[in-house]
């Protein structure tokens, strides 16, 4: 006998968290949560969630100020986000945490495949992305 996978819910968040984008990361791009991710993971998965709603403010106000860029580029007509798997998230201290990822996309008929570790750092309280590590 096989089991159906659950149907997943209206409006479900993108990054592959089971709630809703409103329940999960749409409170860190808009609300009284706004730009208050609580851990690494979060902040990825928000900023997974950002650019599949084209929310490029809110991409630029958690990246780190000194490795900020000065604009986003919108993204390119025809551009489908697939998903996000986070292979692992880990704090390396009480201000830095790391999160290897891959988000999968498609554009033109080909998918695209972005396996990165991403180094977060938290001043002021807020949590940043602050670059993909080599």
């Amino acid at each position: 006998m096989s089991r159906r996978a659950p149907a997943p819910l209206p409006d479900a968040c993108p990054c592959g968290r089971p709630a809703t984008y409103a329940d999960c990361c749409g409170r860190y791009h808009h609300g009284p949560l706004a730009l208050m991710a609580p851990d690494p993971e979060s902040l990825m998965r928000s900023r997974y969630s950002a650019f599949v709603k084209d929310e490029r403010a809110y991409l630029l106000a958690t990246w780190y100020p000194s490795a900020r860029p000065a604009v986003i580029e919108p993204p390119e007509p025809g551009l489908q986000w697939l998903g996000l798997d986070v292979k692992r998230a880990e704090l390396q201290g009480p201000d830095h945490g790391l999160v290897e990822f891959v988000a999968r996309s498609k554009l033109g008929g080909r998918a695209h495949r972005l396996h990165e570790i991403s180094a977060f750092v938290r001043e002021g309280g807020r949590w940043f992305y602050l670059r993909a590590q080599v």
